[in-house]
């Protein structure tokens, strides 16, 4: 009988556990800094070793790359963001939507042995934000597709232009073609896959660009994500394997997600990326 109160008062803490969790680290290291949010990248500089922690104003996704993985564990439990660098690396950006609001922050996000504060980070909004508006709902379209677009829909409109027949491959709101260069590109290591741009498209704070991947050589080849050079927050095939050269099912597209433009996301592959 007695157990009852013990599990009651155990479930209660689990609830409140990441804002006590957070507070109790505030308390330890200070008042936190607090940031507006103004649509403009916040600038986090991490120590390795120790952990910094942010929070938004409520819960949030983030958009890790791949190349930041090994180097950075990150924990987010209700709008509270745990960094810990475990080496240093360069400025990197991450995507962080709210899902509750499907607000989008950015924040370029770095690592060195000496220097960067340990002061938390409390990310803010205007009170005039601050009740449920998705930023741009008394904008243009382009603003509202913040809250709008993630991954998967970015990537089902962008092989809709590709493959869907004219009368379905319509625009979305919020939804613009970018310029991208249709030269071949190194984006698979390897060289046995050829690639080239065909289209790329922005939604608010982030870009998706259709490359066509061709096989150049006389054995099938199978597509590995790992094989990417370039800063990538999603990468989706439209098939993952190529038949030999000249056959009817040797060409394929890819589909990728970045927060910058495509020459800058494939470029953006450092030591720290291979």
């Amino acid at each position: 009988m007695r157990a009852r109160p013990v599990l009651w008062a155990l479930c209660c803490m689990l609830a409140l556990a990441p804002g006590w969790l957070a507070d109790s680290v505030w308390a330890q290291t200070g008042p936190p800094e607090r940031i507006e949010w103004k649509q403009v990248p916040l600038r986090l500089v991490l120590r390795t070793g120790s952990e910094r922690i942010v929070r938004f104003p409520g819960p949030v996704r983030l958009g890790v790359p791949a190349s930041l993985q090994p180097l950075l564990r990150i924990q987010s439990l209700d709008g509270v963001v745990y960094f810990l660098a475990h080496a240093a690396f360069d400025p990197t950006r991450i995507v962080v939507r709210g899902t509750r609001d499907g607000r989008f922050y950015l924040l370029d996000v770095s690592a060195s042995g000496q220097g960067g504060s340990l002061a938390p980070v409390e990310v803010y909004v205007k009170a005039s934000r601050a009740h449920g508006e998705v930023p741009g709902d008394a904008g243009t379209g382009e603003d509202r597709a913040l809250g709008r677009y993630g991954y998967v829909a970015l990537t089902r409109f962008a092989a809709r232009q590709l493959y869907a027949p004219a009368r379905l491959a319509q625009g979305s709101p919020g939804i613009v073609r970018v310029p991208v260069s249709r030269e071949p590109v190194a984006l698979l290591r390897g060289g046995a896959v050829q690639a080239v741009p065909l289209a790329a498209w922005r939604a608010g704070p982030l870009h998706v660009t259709a490359v066509r991947l061709t096989n150049r050589t006389d054995r099938p080849h199978t597509l590995d994500p790992r094989d990417l050079r370039g800063t990538w927050l999603a990468a989706t095939f439209q098939h993952n394997r190529l038949l030999p050269a000249g056959s009817d099912a040797d060409t394929t597209a890819v589909y990728l997600i970045s927060a910058r433009p495509f020459g800058t996301s494939r470029a953006g592959h450092g030591a720290h990326h291979r």
